[in-house]
């Protein structure tokens, strides 16, 4: 079955390129734009469909928790933010792992989450890579990405 790419709507560019996503500790960008073909006027950029999906998952597991409860949004986000300080060991991996999946599992976009994985990165001790692999509403095909995680504030 075809993903139908209406359901993930069209929402503007506010990460820049979701085939590297840099850093979870430099989570706002300026808007992107892009110049339209048919006018040659600038507009703002947008993305749509599966990637669309993909940068609001990431800015769900960017916002902590609770940061939208202002807004009528207590439960949006993640619970990410409560490791940040924590060493890199196993144990919080694991948390990390469960934060992660229960903040993927809230989007109604989300069909079913067929893996998490966290790991230490090799460079850099205080930053754990979190691939995500899931399966989205109407969509057959697996979503894939890699979101860094740093567990020690910039």
């Amino acid at each position: 079955m075809a993903v139908n790419q209406e359901r993930f709507g069209i929402d503007l560019r506010l990460l820049r390129d979701l085939d590297r996503i840099k850093s979870s500790r430099d989570p706002g960008h300026d808007l992107s734009v892009r110049t339209r073909a048919q006018t040659g006027r600038v507009d703002l950029d947008t993305y749509e469909g599966a990637d669309n999906l993909v940068q609001a998952l990431v800015l769900r597991l960017l916002t902590p928790q609770g940061d939208l409860a202002v807004l009528g949004h207590r439960t949006y986000g993640s619970r990410l933010a409560e490791l940040i300080g924590e060493l890199n060991s196993e144990t919080v991996r694991n948390r990390a792992k469960l934060y992660t999946l229960e903040a993927l599992t809230a989007d109604p976009r989300v069909k079913e989450v067929k893996s998490v994985t966290v790991k230490q990165n090799k460079r850099d001790r205080t930053q754990v890579d979190i691939a995500v692999n899931l399966l989205a509403i109407d969509s057959d095909t697996a979503l894939n990405f890699v979101f860094p995680f740093f567990l020690e504030r910039a």
